[in-house]
């Protein structure tokens, strides 16, 4: 640890008088100019972390070791409107990601076919009334088309999927919370079969060449399920319109949703920002009956109902036993947990304010390898005891007891520019904590290992117009980077202190 303290008005004299000295080493002169930087003509004393000079202030500057290690996330809560579709394996780990998700549908209120007298019949072979009224009717035709804008991994890669309908009797609720280590298979009816298997590969070679390059072409995974069950959620229409009056309602007595299963293969992951099933069908002109048209029905996964995405992380308990470093990997799969130094921040400067801590995780450079997973672009830093409570409950970070930051590609890494008042809060909680159970504090600490414990998670942040934080939720992307740290390369933090003359 090293320590400097200087009354502001003599900062700049001392700097001078240091230049001329002979053992004045370059990390000394450094941490000057580090304090010179935060007594800059700024006003904002709150940004920088000291008082003005009139008030009489002595800053204190020193730097702490911060230990870090991996922890493994098994999972992690699944409210992204993206779902996932293969399996990867990490060129620089070589652990391997499998993905599968359910996905309900959503009907309009205001949705409707064709009056049943213009459907044109299923069978015109068979008896036709002269009204229509009694035809028996079905559908031409019925797909899901899963569109996507990015993948993971080669555009030739053979995968295979299957689909299977969801069980009417046990749907997913609206009302619960679900994790990306679900097992999906639990929403299936005993012995459940698919209902279609789809090869894929993202490129789609089905398509020509001027229809694959067109600018109206939105790449997608096209699935044909068969017809009775197109058929069936039309005749469930006539027979029960109040059926389709909401999502609720359509979930529950008409489609309970798909499960999309992936089968076999590795190499490629999708990334599905949509799904729509669409029901194609023929109908009569209503005003001439000899005029027979071709109409489609669809109904779209949105976020307006459950779309759940089950990833499976496999091999990474090496990963998370590494000391040399930590590691970032999404979706899920392994965090950063950072011990905080408050005790010994405090442990001389008890009755000193902590004016700013600043905390940098640098990223390690990698070698460059063909599909590398990327680096998160944002990073939430949140007490550990928090971690999974933040996303439940929706919330924003404080800048108090959780915070957020994005990657510098200019410097390789991400930093919290002031943790000063998460430091505070954990001392405060502490001392209460202590009086309150009548607990010395090595008790006290002991009952509540993860007092000083924070973890930092990759996340995706949305603002108002603003600039306020509106969202944060988990990335659920492809990432994977190490940071420096780990247990045998402790990490430093920078803290400014403030002292009343």
């Amino acid at each position: 640890m090293m320590k400097i303290t200087i009354k502001k008005k003599k900062l700049f004299s001392f700097l001078k008088e240091s230049m001329t000295v002979k053992k004045f080493t370059l990390l000394n002169f450094i941490m000057v100019l580090s304090v010179s930087t935060f007594c800059s003509c700024d006003e904002n004393t709150s940004t920088l972390g000291l008082f003005p000079e009139a008030d009489g202030i002595t800053s204190t500057y020193e730097v702490f070791q911060v230990h870090t290690r991996s922890i493994a996330m098994d999972s992690v809560l699944s409210t992204s409107t993206n779902n996932f579709i293969g399996s990867i394996t990490d060129p620089e780990t070589n652990t391997r990601i499998t993905a599968s998700f359910a996905a309900q549908f959503h009907s309009f209120e205001s949705f409707s076919f064709p009056n049943r007298q213009q459907l044109f019949p299923i069978d015109p072979q068979l008896e036709i009334q002269p009204d229509h009224s009694k035809d028996p009717i079905g559908c031409d035709s019925i797909d899901v088309r899963l569109y996507f804008n990015d993948y993971y991994g080669e555009k030739n890669n053979p995968m295979k999927m299957e689909v299977y309908e969801l069980d009417p009797h046990n749907t997913m609720s609206e009302d619960s919370t679900y994790y990306t280590n679900i097992n999906l298979e639990q929403f299936l009816p005993s012995g459940a079969k698919p209902i279609a298997t789809k090869m894929f590969t993202p490129e789609d070679y089905t398509l020509s060449d001027a229809e694959r390059t067109s600018s109206k072409h939105i790449p997608n995974i096209h699935i044909s399920l068969p017809k009775e069950y197109g058929t069936r959620i039309m005749n469930s229409y006539y027979e029960h319109p109040e059926y389709f009056a909401d999502s609720y309602s359509f979930i529950h007595n008409v489609c309970p949703g798909l499960y999309f299963r992936l089968k076999s293969g590795n190499g490629t992951m999708v990334s599905v920002t949509v799904g729509t099933m669409n029901i194609h069908y023929k109908f009569f002109d209503s005003e001439n009956a000899d005029s027979v048209y071709a109409g489609w029905t669809r109904f779209a996964a949105t976020p307006e109902v459950i779309q759940s995405t089950q990833f499976e992380n496999q091999d990474v308990s090496e990963l998370v036993n590494d000391e040399t470093c930590t590691y970032l990997k999404t979706p899920a799969g392994i965090c950063t947990e950072i011990t905080l130094p408050v005790r010994e921040i405090y442990a001389t400067h008890s009755t000193d304010s902590v004016n700013k801590a600043q905390l940098t995780l640098t990223r390690y450079n990698r070698a460059q390898v063909e599909h590398q997973l990327g680096i998160p672009s944002s990073l939430l830093l949140v007490r550990k005891q928090n971690m999974y409570s933040f996303f439940e409950k929706h919330e924003v970070s404080d800048s108090q007891t959780s915070y957020t930051t994005t990657f510098n590609s200019t410097y390789n890494s991400y930093t919290f520019e002031n943790l000063s008042r998460l430091i505070s809060y954990c001392q405060h909680e502490k001392i209460y904590g202590m009086k309150q159970e009548n607990l010395t504090e090595t008790q006290w600490e002991a009952k509540y290992p993860d007092w000083n414990k924070v973890v930092v998670i990759p996340v995706n942040t949305s603002t108002n117009t603003s600039g306020y934080e509106v969202s944060v939720t988990h990335d659920i992307s492809m990432n994977s980077i190490r940071l420096v740290g780990g247990s045998r390369t402790p990490i430093n933090m920078q803290v400014i202190y403030s002292r009343f003359q």
